[in-house]
């Protein structure tokens, strides 16, 4: 038995929503913010959302297992053996490809409990947006491979996921004790050349001071995946989550969804770092002067409450010449990150044109000499 207060038994739910007209299954289409059929091109307008507000959850409850039975889910998801993601994978799927390393898979029989999903970012991007995008972004790079560009050009099919992501509240305060320096001048004679000058030096007093500040953190946003490098996922921000919707299965259908494998707390432990370097900021604003030393910051938390969101990401994996490139893309503003794939003939020819502009330029000043 699992020794996760948040691993119960539940039932496992399935969503598919058949076309009225040929019976297939619909997917989500960006362009038309409807459900679509790509066998027979009907179009079926999405269910009026209904307006509610996306309600938080309480973090201790949720650390000691007493979310309510409704907050969780069980989905049937395959775990990647190469880079650990867990990606949920239609029942009647039995092998495929992880879309973040290329890696080939057998997809399982197991699930994976889990909170629920709150919110998410419909995609706004289409596939054709997102491939558009990337090979542009690809061609901006000069020294790629003119293979991978090629390979990216013939347009394979991108996977549009859902990526997890946690936010945090909390009501923070914070007593500190410091230092404000001021700075002042001092004129000195100094002793240059042989002669007297007058030089101005710098000097700073310190005063103690000590004071509170306080802050309410909204929506702090952490990544609760580890299959892709940070890097990549931070330089999609910033996310507009003023336009994040009540979660609806309408919204996924035709994507799929990532499972979370940074846990709660863990995630907590990232907000906290970034809440802290806010709050030091805001303790030096407050100390004021022209310098500031913090000797002590106590910092109370309270109220810590959060959110399971899902964040839309167009992704590729790219398998050339034995390794693999990864590009990802922002589902809401077409914002591209890959990793960035090198050509060694390239750079051969770039180093010899060099050479070259050199040498000319060398000859044509000697013989100006």
């Amino acid at each position: 038995m699992s020794d996760n207060p948040l691993d119960k038994t539940a039932p496992e739910l399935e969503y598919r929503f058949p076309c009225d007209t040929c019976g297939s299954d619909l997917r989500f289409d960006p362009e038309d913010n409807a459900l679509k059929c790509d066998h027979c091109g009907n179009v079926q307008p999405m269910l009026e959302a209904v307006h509610t507000s996306i309600r938080e959850l309480d973090f201790q409850s949720a650390l000691q297992g007493a979310l309510q039975d409704s907050e969780m889910e069980e989905t049937r998801v395959s775990k990647c053996p190469n880079c650990g993601a867990q990606v949920e994978f239609d029942p009647n799927t039995h092998a495929a490809e992880c879309p973040f390393c290329a890696t080939p898979v057998v997809t399982d029989t197991g699930t994976h409990r889990h909170i629920k999903p709150h919110a998410l970012l419909p995609f706004e991007i289409t596939e054709r947006d997102a491939q558009k995008a990337m090979v542009d972004w690809l061609g901006k790079r000069w020294f790629a491979p003119n293979g991978l560009q090629d390979y990216a050009k013939k347009g394979r099919k991108l996977d549009g996921i859902y990526v997890p992501y946690w936010t945090y509240d909390a009501d923070t305060k914070t007593s500190y004790t410091g230092q404000r320096g001021k700075i002042y001048y001092e004129t000195r004679t100094v002793m240059r050349d042989g002669k007297r000058h007058q030089q101005r030096v710098a000097k700073t007093h310190w005063s103690a001071v000590g004071g509170r500040v306080a802050r309410f953190f909204d929506d702090v946003l952490v990544l609760a995946s580890t299959s892709l490098p940070k890097s990549y996922t931070d330089a999609l921000a910033p996310w507009n989550l003023a336009q994040l919707a009540p979660y609806s299965p309408e919204f996924v259908a035709g994507f799929r969804a990532e499972g979370y494998t940074v846990d709660l707390d863990e995630g907590f432990i990232e907000a906290r770092a970034k809440m802290d370097a806010m709050i030091t900021r805001d303790i030096r604003f407050d100390i004021g002067g022209d310098k500031q030393r913090i000797t002590s910051a106590k910092t109370t938390v309270k109220d810590v409450t959060f959110k399971h969101i899902l964040l839309p990401v167009w992704m590729a994996a790219y398998k050339y010449r034995g390794k693999t490139y990864r590009f990802v893309v922002n589902g809401q503003t077409g914002t591209v990150k890959g990793e960035r794939p090198y050509s060694s003939v390239k750079i051969t020819i770039a180093v010899i044109i060099g050479l070259i502009v050199a040498l000319a330029v060398g000859y044509g000043m000697a013989l100006n000499q």
